[in-house]
């Protein structure tokens, strides 16, 4: 398999390219590659050896890659959005949090994740009461769900007190009784 710009060059050697040389074939990789470069840079987010901004420029690209790679499907988005949110709650973890950086504040973390939520916690617990007597599809809509607020329990520790917070608590609650 080649690659866009680089046809020379196999996308299993991205591992070994440079991380300006990665950005520049972001731009037009596809799907493939992008997801090649999302998992490469992940990597390299989460090398230890690395000073603390090196990595966050890794975490960047990797959040880069894949916000251009999502298809249009709901379960697609979700994954996106899903890996968005994991690598931005392990950043914050890890790599400590920067309300500078949009990708890097907990509370525009915890504002994405329930924008991105289309239940309240209430009809999700009404959905679960009954999910054996569902639909697939809204089973699957309940699973997108528990997958999205994963990072919840984390994400609680570095909010303020006040409604964001609050209604973060009330889905971690849910969350628990999601199939």
């Amino acid at each position: 398999m080649s690659v866009g710009a680089d046809h020379e060059e196999p996308v299993l050697g991205l591992s070994t390219w440079p991380i300006e040389r990665l950005q520049a074939f972001t731009t037009d990789a596809g799907c493939q590659q992008l997801e090649a470069v999302r998992v490469v840079a992940q990597e390299h987010a989460y090398g230890s050896d690395r000073p603390r901004e090196v990595r966050r420029q890794w975490a960047k690209l990797s959040l880069l890659a894949n916000r251009r790679m999502h298809g249009d499907g709901p379960g697609d988005r979700a994954r996106a959005v899903q890996q968005d949110f994991m690598l931005r709650m392990w950043v914050i973890d890890h790599l400590g949090s920067d309300d500078k950086d949009p990708d890097w504040s907990p509370e525009k973390l915890a504002s994405d994740t329930l924008d991105a939520l289309a239940l309240t916690p209430p009809h999700a617990r009404a959905l679960t009461s009954s999910r054996h007597e569902l639909p697939i599809e809204q089973i699957r809509e309940l699973r997108r769900h528990k997958n999205l607020t994963a990072h919840l329990e984390r994400l609680i520790n570095h909010l303020h007190p006040g409604s964001t917070r609050d209604q973060l608590l009330l889905w971690a609650e849910t969350r628990r009784l999601l199939p």
